[in-house]
C-alpha cells in the first residue's frame, strides 16, 4: 500500500513537472505580440468622451491590445483647455481622415489598427475590428523592444510583402491620471484617463526588410510619461497607413 501511493506521488510529480515544460497553448497572448492598437481621438472638452475613455480602460486589460488615447486641441476654446491636449494628434487625426476620405474631424473617434474609424460609441464596431484582427493572426511584422541600461533596443521584424514600407515610432504615455474639469461641457465630471500619449517621436524608416534600432531611454519619459509602446505604421505621417507591428515596453 505504502509503495502504492509512493509510486502515485512520483507519477502526478513527473506530470507535473512535463506539464511545466511544455510549450503555452496556442491560445495564450505574449505580452509583446499584441494583435490590435486601438487611437482614442479624444478631448476634455468634449462632451460624448467620457464613456469612450471608460471603455478604453476596459479594452487596455487585454493582454493582446494596446489602447491609446490621444487628446485633440480643436476643442479647446469651449471653455476648457485640455491639459493633454497636442496639436500633433489633431494633424495625426487629420491626416487618418484624408487617408479615409472623411471631411470632418470628431471626437470621440477610434481608430484600430490604422484602419477606417468608428464614431462616437460603436462598441459593436471595434469589438468586431479587434475579432478580425485577432482571427488574421493579429499584426503581421513582429516588433520587440528590450531595455539596455540607458538605451531602448527595438527589433523589427521583415514583412510579408518586399515592397512594404512603414516607420517606426516611439510613444511615450502616462498610463493612468485623473482630471477633475471645472468648466466647459464636462463641468464637475471626471475624467479618467488610460494611457494618454504624450508624444510622438519618430525612431526611423522601415524598407520591409528586418532592422534594429537604439534610442535613448530619455524618450520614453517625455511628458512625464511611464510607460512607453512602439509601433510599426505603413505610409508616413503625413499619410498614414495600416498598422503593421507594435510592442509594449516594460509594465504595460
Amino acid at each position: 500500500m505504502g509503495r502504492s501511493v509512493s509510486r502515485l506521488r512520483r507519477s502526478a510529480y513527473s506530470l507535473l513537472m512535463l506539464a511545466a515544460c511544455l510549450p503555452a497553448s496556442t491560445g495564450t497572448v505574449r505580452a509583446e505580440s499584441p494583435r490590435a492598437v486601438i487611437e482614442l481621438f479624444t478631448s476634455q472638452g468634449c462632451g460624448a468622451c467620457q464613456p469612450a475613455s471608460r471603455i478604453m480602460g476596459e479594452y487596455a486589460q487585454q493582454a493582446d491590445v494596446i489602447a491609446l488615447t490621444l487628446p485633440v486641441s480643436y476643442w479647446d476654446y469651449l471653455g476648457w483647455k485640455d491639459e493633454f491636449a497636442i496639436p500633433a494628434f489633431t494633424e495625426r487625426q487629420r491626416a487618418y481622415a484624408s487617408s479615409h476620405g472623411e471631411r470632418q474631424l470628431f471626437t470621440p473617434q477610434a481608430i484600430v489598427n490604422g484602419e477606417p474609424s468608428t464614431v462616437r460609441l460603436d462598441r459593436a464596431f471595434l469589438d468586431r475590428s479587434i475579432r478580425a484582427a485577432r482571427q488574421a493572426g493579429g499584426l503581421a511584422v513582429p516588433v520587440k523592444v528590450l531595455e539596455q541600461g540607458d538605451r531602448i533596443a527595438i527589433d523589427v521584424g521583415a514583412g510579408r510583402n518586399a515592397a512594404e514600407r512603414g516607420e517606426v515610432w516611439l510613444l511615450p504615455i502616462l498610463r493612468r491620471h485623473r482630471v477633475a474639469v471645472a468648466r466647459g461641457e464636462n463641468k464637475g465630471q471626471v475624467v479618467d484617463y488610460v494611457n494618454v500619449v504624450r508624444g510622438m517621436h519618430r525612431v526611423g524608416g522601415w524598407t520591409g526588410q528586418a532592422a534594429h534600432f537604439e534610442i535613448p531611454r530619455t524618450l520614453a519619459r517625455s511628458g512625464n510619461a511611464d510607460g512607453y509602446v512602439v509601433v510599426l505604421q505603413g505610409g508616413t505621417l503625413a499619410h498614414p497607413a495600416r498598422i503593421l507591428g507594435a510592442a509594449k515596453g516594460p509594465g504595460l
